[in-house]
């Protein structure tokens, strides 16, 4: 009897640590899914002149998608986004983090530009209002501006038939 407490004990240890193996270490829970996208206006590449703010897409679904030129995940998943916005399926919002603006153009000129518009957050904190951990990420805005996914890393062409495109058509559906 003595030794059944600790028993016990180890083997709820034992149970919880077990289950964190068939866990996906890649997965980053955010606090965000099922609030309001945080609000903000930024300049955009186009020029100072032009602004971005997440109100300009109320009514739509949309992705948003935190990328930069200094990152090699990034360049990995471009010609998937390139791919989507070329399917039309759905809008892409770009918000370059923390980067040189003619690196940027730059690169978008080369390598195709899959943004609607893309923002430029130069000091990065809308990235932090955003809980954006590392580029690249890409979040699902539903039509009332609500966070409704959330993908860390980059986007594969299975995440999106498989995971992305099926939420935009439930998004889509659903009345609002």
């Amino acid at each position: 009897m003595r030794f059944a407490l600790p028993l016990l004990v180890f083997v709820l240890i034992g149970g919880f640590l077990y289950s964190g193996l068939n866990r996906d270490p890649r997965y980053v829970p955010s606090p965000l899914i099922g609030k309001p996208a945080p609000e903000f206006s930024l300049p955009t590449l186009a020029g100072p002149a032009k602004s971005f703010s997440p109100s300009d897409m109320a009514g739509k679904v949309w992705l948003f998608n935190i990328w930069g030129t200094w990152c090699v995940a990034c360049r990995v998943e471009h010609p998937v986004l390139v791919q989507l916005a070329g399917s039309g399926l759905v809008d892409i919002v770009g918000l370059n983090y923390k980067d040189d603006d003619a690196e940027a153009i730059k690169w978008l000129k080369d390598l195709g530009d899959p943004y609607l518009t893309t923002a430029v957050d130069a000091d990065g904190r809308i990235g932090i209002d955003w809980g954006f951990y590392g580029a690249p990420e890409t979040f699902l805005i539903d039509k009332k501006g609500v966070i409704r996914h959330k993908h860390v890393g980059p986007v594969s062409p299975n995440d999106i038939s498989n995971t992305i495109l099926p939420l935009v058509a439930e998004l889509r559906a659903e009345a609002g």
